[in-house]
């Protein structure tokens, strides 16, 4: 099969964690508040108090799906700026009770990287699904030092859902507020209460890229830890045409949600089995409590670079490693943790708009281009 050239109608992108493409309305309500909210919504005028209503209804928007008041909803520059300054923001604000920050050694590397710059990254072991070991985390919550605890809803990487609530309920306890990275959740699964700051991430459920979403719940103190402005998430402010497209994108993708996930996770147990069936494959992350359009495998005797570019010559656009540091080479810092494959390794994520006939392509083109790669390898009759 000849090469398919991107953006083609016989191109299948299966690569949509963090990065999926606009809904149609997402697309609209952009064009919209185009026109009715360019202005700067901290301006007085006609103009200015325009954009400020958009931008008040799309926190509000937001706000009811994650269960928050709409003041304590926040957009920020992005997925990675709003952990950032979670992270760095909640810190600053327990220097009494210390500096450490507990995290799941499955968290994005966002996470992981802030966590370091704040103080003293205290990391949890998880188990070969993925699974952070929730006594652990609450014995690491619970030591002295401890400013706070950061753990995912689900894993983008492999889709493994974590035990936000066991360890929310330890947290409020010790009186350690609790981050969590919803980034690979919202819009695709109902998200839990347990959280004390959460991050959700527009371009993960067909929003725009350029604006994240933090929302801080009122009881949780956090200090400043960048230059005076008016808007501390957001120094400069947003875009509100971004902005009102998230949360156009969000109340889409929430209208349907329930269908979509039992859709795509049917196709996704499909994928699974297909997968399975090829030898020297190890199917990674829980098969049951897991995100359910994710999916992650890794193969033996194969390397991901080659067979992500194999399969791309056929047309479809997956993923390998980690979302966030694939660009490294360097094996994912979360399948080590796993202690599973690390080599070898395809990640998909299926958007809303991935047909079951999509699917059924690319198992039947996956095996073949697996045993191709292996055979490049001069493995092949291993």
């Amino acid at each position: 099969m000849s090469h398919a050239t991107p953006g083609t109608p016989d191109r299948v992108h299966l690569d949509n964690g963090g990065r999926a493409p606009w809904h149609p309305l997402a697309r609209q309500a952009f064009e919209q508040a185009l026109a009715d909210g360019w202005a700067d919504p901290r301006r007085l005028h006609a103009e200015g108090r325009r954009a400020a209503r958009l931008l008040d209804g799309a926190r509000e928007a937001i706000a009811a799906v994650l269960g928050a008041r709409t003041q304590e909803v926040h957009f920020t520059p992005g997925h990675t700026a709003s952990l950032h300054a979670a992270v760095a923001s909640a810190t600053a604000a327990r220097r009494r009770a210390g500096s450490a920050v507990v995290a799941g050694a499955v968290e994005r590397a966002a996470v992981l990287h802030a966590a370091r710059a704040a103080g003293e990254l205290r990391t949890v072991r998880v188990d070969r699904l993925g699974r952070v070991d929730a006594d652990a985390m609450v014995a690491a919550i619970r030591a002295p030092g401890v400013a706070l605890a950061a753990l995912q809803h689900a894993n983008g990487e492999v889709g493994t859902v974590q035990p936000v609530e066991v360890v929310h309920d330890a947290a409020r306890a010790a009186g350690v507020p609790l981050l969590v990275d919803a980034g690979a959740s919202v819009g695709h699964v109902v998200v839990p209460q347990a959280w004390d700051l959460l991050a959700a991430d527009p371009a993960d459920w067909g929003g725009p890229a350029g604006v994240g979403v933090l929302a801080v719940r009122q009881r949780v103190r956090t200090a400043a830890v960048s230059p005076e402005d008016e808007d501390p998430w957001a120094p400069g402010g947003v875009s509100v045409p971004l902005a009102f497209a998230a949360a156009v994108a969000l109340q889409a993708v929430e209208a349907d949600r329930a269908e979509q996930e039992t859709r795509r996770r049917a196709l996704v147990d499909r994928v699974r089995a297909e997968v399975a069936r090829i030898p020297d494959v190890e199917v990674v992350g829980d098969p049951d409590d897991r995100l359910p359009h994710v999916a992650t495998f890794s193969f033996l005797y194969v390397d991901g670079e080659a067979l992500v570019t194999e399969l791309d010559r056929h047309g479809f656009a997956v993923g390998s490693g980690s979302a966030c540091t694939a660009s490294t080479l360097e094996p994912s810092h979360v399948l080590a943790a796993m202690g599973v494959l690390t080599h070898g390794n395809v990640r998909i994520a299926l958007d809303r708009t991935t047909t079951a006939d999509e699917v059924d392509r690319f198992c039947a083109v996956l095996p073949p281009a697996v045993a191709r790669v292996r055979d490049m390898l001069g493995v092949g009759g291993l």
